[in-house]
């Protein structure tokens, strides 16, 4: 069962309070700072697809679940009809920007997307999955040259 669900209607200015509901579930949950921004960006983008996605007389849905240590957020669409495409004339095609967006600021991403059929991008993220401020091997076994 989501810890939160939140169903809008598709309009851009809705994506803004989907991002602050996801970030306020993520804080509670004892997500640090640094994956705050993340979170923010993903959910972001993930809403803005589902609302070009969704016609005008549905919703967007978003699931949010705190579980434990981890964070498990799904964004569900009510797909147009291939024929409409999306607003603004995209033609149904995805972004590729936005895609790899979510797929770099989560730990993993899958998005649900058959023909015809309603769409979801399901993310997660990890309580302990903060990136490591040490820099990365570079092949040298991590040895210094000095």
């Amino acid at each position: 069962m989501p810890t939160v669900a939140l169903r809008f209607s598709p309009l851009a200015e809705h994506v803004r309070t989907a991002r602050l509901v996801a970030v306020a579930v993520a804080r509670r949950a004892g997500f640090p700072e640094s994956q705050l921004d993340e979170i923010r960006i993903a959910i972001g983008e993930a809403c803005a697809r589902a609302v070009l996605r969704t016609r005008s007389d549905a919703f967007v849905s978003m699931d949010l679940t705190d579980d434990h240590d981890r964070l498990d957020v799904v964004v569900h669409d009510d797909r147009r009809d291939v024929v409409d495409g999306p607003v603004g004339g995209a033609g149904g095609s995805e972004d590729p920007l936005a895609l790899a967006l979510m797929a770099g600021m989560a730990e993993a991403v899958s998005v649900d997307d058959e023909d015809g059929a309603p769409g979801a991008v399901r993310m997660t993220w990890s309580l302990h999955a903060e990136p490591s401020d040490a820099p990365s091997p570079r092949g040298d076994g991590g040895a210094s040259g000095s």
